[in-house]
């Protein structure tokens, strides 16, 4: 009986993490929790000061909604830009898509 070798796997074994990149992706977790509420509050902040300035009393909702509002926003693409990210190895036009497969 001949000797196959067994099929190599496409993907790579995962490397272990050092202590220095645990330490980076902790930070990028609690940067993400901590962004939504400190941009509300500074929303807030600024609202009531406009409130005071323009002897308002709608300007702070605003400002707590436009905070929460450009939070989340900066989550989302805070979140989408690390997935591209994480992406080892993959640079645009090197897939094997449709438009590029080999016959």
């Amino acid at each position: 009986m001949p000797f196959n070798p067994p099929i190599p796997d496409p993907k790579p074994r995962p490397t272990s993490k050092s202590a220095f990149a645990s330490l980076i992706e902790a930070e990028r977790m609690m940067q993400v929790a901590l962004i939504l509420p400190c941009s509300a509050g500074v929303g807030w902040l600024i609202g009531a000061w406009l409130d005071k300035v323009l002897h308002q009393s709608w300007i702070s909702l605003a400002g707590i909604l436009f905070g929460g509002v450009s939070g989340i926003v900066y989550v989302v693409r805070m979140v989408i830009g690390r997935g591209a990210g994480a992406r080892a190895g993959s640079k645009p036009g090197s897939g094997t898509g449709s438009s590029q497969a080999k016959p």
